[in-house]
C-alpha cells in the first residue's frame, strides 16, 4: 500500500520516521523547514547561521529515529530544538568574541601576560574543536594542508584524489571555518599562526 505522505499527521509521520522511513523524514523537513528557518532568521538575522541551525535540528532529528522522538506536538518539538540551539550558538559566539576581543587587545598592546596565554589556549580548543566538526574527509585535507604544511598536490598524491578536489576541500574548510570562528580566529587559522 502506497502512503501519501503529505496527508499523514505528524505522529504518523513521526512513527514512520522511527521505522528508518526517508519519505516521512523528507516530508517533516518539507513541512517544517520553511518555518523554522524563519523562527531562525528572525532571531539571528543571519541567514547563513539561520540555515546551519535548522539543518543542524534536522540532522540531530534524522540520527535520533530511533531514540525518543516526540509523539504527539511534533512542530513543539522542533521549535524548541530550534531555540535551544538559537541559545547555544549565541553562547559560543558571545565567548568566541569575547576571545576574540582579548586576542586583538593582546596584539595592539604587545604584552604578554598569563591572561592572554589563559585566553590564547581557549580560543585554540574552540578552533581545533571547529575543525573537528568538519566532515571526516575534508577534515583530514585541511589538517594536511593547514598542519602538515602539504602542498595540494601532494595531499592529491597520497591520498588518491584529484588535486582539484583537494582545493576545493580546502576552499570549503576555509569557508566553513570563516563563517563559524568569524574573522579574527580566522585570520589566525588561515595564516597559521598558531
Amino acid at each position: 500500500m502506497k502512503i501519501n505522505y503529505s496527508s499523514c499527521p505528524d505522529i504518523e509521520l513521526v512513527n514512520l520516521l522511527s521505522e528508518d522511513d526517508e519519505h516521512a523524514y523528507l516530508e517533516i523537513f518539507s513541512r517544517y523547514n520553511k518555518l523554522l528557518y524563519s523562527h531562525a532568521y528572525n532571531k539571528l538575522r543571519e541567514r547563513e547561521d539561520a540555515m546551519d541551525i535548522v539543518s543542524e535540528v534536522f540532522y540531530a532529528l534524522w540520527m535520533r529515529r530511533a531514540q525518543s522522538l516526540p509523539k504527539e506536538n511534533l512542530v513543539g518539538y522542533l521549535f524548541m530544538a530550534v531555540r535551544y540551539k538559537i541559545a547555544d550558538f549565541l553562547s559560543r559566539k558571545q565567548v568566541k568574541e569575547q576571545y576574540v576581543q582579548s586576542l586583538q587587545t593582546y596584539i595592539n598592546q604587545a604584552e604578554v601576560d598569563t591572561d592572554h596565554l589563559v585566553r590564547e589556549k581557549q580560543l585554540k580548543e574552540i578552533i581545533e574543536e571547529e575543525i573537528a566538526a568538519l566532515p571526516p574527509r575534508m577534515q583530514e585535507i585541511f589538517r594536511m594542508s593547514r598542519f602538515e604544511q602539504m602542498s595540494h598536490k601532494e595531499i592529491a598524491e597520497k591520498l588518491q584524489l584529484s588535486e582539484q578536489t583537494v582545493k576545493d576541500q580546502v576552499k570549503k574548510a576555509l569557508r566553513i571555518l570563516r563563517i563559524k570562528l568569524g574573522l579574527m580566529a580566522f585570520i589566525i587559522l588561515f595564516f597559521k599562526i598558531f
